[in-house]
């Protein structure tokens, strides 16, 4: 039963690197769910959410002008960034990761989606 465990464990282990590559073209798709709420690209603004422009490696709670909820302004002073994991953790379930959150989205379920969507996420560098 261990082996069969330890076996598991190496699958998964050996998986993520792929995983965490994804596909911007493929995350493309996945981003429309949050574009009801995030822009991204040349001349993003602020909607319901953040605009995401370089949203790996930013501050949390420092997109100019939008007004975050208490929670993710306690993140910032905890000096928490956006990374790889960070990000992953919080699309999955956004409200159970940072609790007190305005985000209503549900999370994505899928490891693909949450890697590809991080992926297109990449490609748009900050504008400021």
């Amino acid at each position: 039963m261990r082996f069969a465990a330890a076996v598991a464990c190496l699958t998964i282990m050996s998986a993520s690197p792929v995983l965490a590559d994804g596909s911007a073209e493929a995350g493309a798709n996945v981003f429309k769910k949050c574009a009801v709420c995030h822009a991204v690209g040349d001349g993003a603004k602020n909607k319901v959410g953040p605009e995401l422009n370089g949203i790996i490696g930013r501050k949390v709670a420092a997109a100019p002008d939008f007004n975050y909820s208490p929670a993710f302004k306690a993140k910032a002073e905890e000096g928490w960034s956006w990374d790889e994991q960070h990000l992953t953790a919080y699309l999955r379930d956004p409200k159970a990761y940072v609790k007190g959150t305005k985000m209503v989205f549900p999370g994505l379920k899928k490891p693909e989606d949450l890697a590809d969507v991080i992926a297109y996420l990449k490609t748009f560098p900050s504008q400021q």
